[in-house]
Formats: structure tokens, sequence, C-alpha cells
């Protein structure tokens, strides 16, 4: 088996209005836009991350680099989908993945079971092996004052067998 980790953060531009912020693969409205190259979903950003290095294969910057025009704007999904399947191309499947997401705002109890069969979709596996938490930081540091939304991931990945 193997075991990684991965963390992402994006910060919330200073406009207000009506928007659509992209988390675990769902579209959730929000006050504030995410400045990002790609759609902002720092919740599959950190499980790509841990997805790739589970097996060293660096970050979803070396994989995916935020210079390159061809990522302008991309759904986080399509990246998500390309890290899995250098995952079992090395031979690996999904075990599990917990993920965490961390921000004052928006709200993300009412969203969790949705971003789950969302990424189990992607990662061919049953919902029952990907977990969606939410927390704050009790209004401490950017997150806390809101200039940002960030997600933590791990994962387990066992063996495809022969």
């Amino acid at each position: 088996m193997r075991i990684g980790q991965g963390f992402d953060a994006h910060r919330f531009g200073d406009e207000t209005g009506e928007y659509e912020i992209m988390l675990g693969g769902c579209s959730i409205p929000h006050d504030r836009a995410l400045i990002a190259h790609s759609d902002g979903d720092v919740a599959i950003h950190a499980l790509v991350d841990a997805l790739l290095g589970a097996l060293a294969l660096g970050d979803i910057g070396a994989h995916f680099p935020d210079q390159d025009p061809a990522f302008q704007g991309i759904d986080s999904r399509e990246l998500l989908r390309a890290a899995y399947q250098k995952v079992t191309a090395a031979g690996y499947v999904l075990g599990n993945a917990d993920i965490t997401i961390i921000a004052e705002k928006p709200r993300i109890g009412s969203h969790a079971d949705d971003m789950r069969r969302i990424l189990a979709t992607d990662l061919d596996a049953d919902v029952s092996q990907v977990s969606i938490k939410a927390t704050t930081t009790e209004k401490m540091g950017y997150l806390g004052r809101e200039e940002g939304i960030a997600a933590q991931a791990i994962v387990l990945l066992e063996s495809a067998g022969p």
C-alpha cells in the first residue's frame, strides 16, 4: 500500500456579488470568487497532490503547471481523472480518500454527499471510500478572515493485484 497527503489553498477576489465556486466537483453559491488558474477547486487539487504524492510523482504543479495555457480555467475533475490514470497505470487502486475543507464560508455540510459521489465516480470507487469533512479556523488567520479557502487530503492506495 501507499499513502499520500496533499494541501491546497486559493484566495478570494476582493469583489463581492453572486458567484459560484467549485469544491469537490460541486458548484456552490458564494459571495466572492476564487482567484485561480484553473477552476480553483481546492478539494480536488489537494486530492490530486495526495494521489501523486502516494506514488512519489511530485505535485500537481509538476504535472499540470499553472503557466500552461492548456490548463487555464480547466475543470479540476479532468486533472483528477488524469492523476488517477497514473495511479492505475502504476498498479494501484484507491483504498480510501479523506478530505477536509477549511473555510469559514461557504458552509459545506449540505454539499458533502454530492462531493463524495462525484469524487467516487472520478476515482472509480464506492462512495464509502471517500470522506468529506469541513472545519473552520475559529476566525483565526487568513482563512478565519475569509481571505481564502483551503483543503487537505490523505489517500491510501492499495495494490490492484496481479
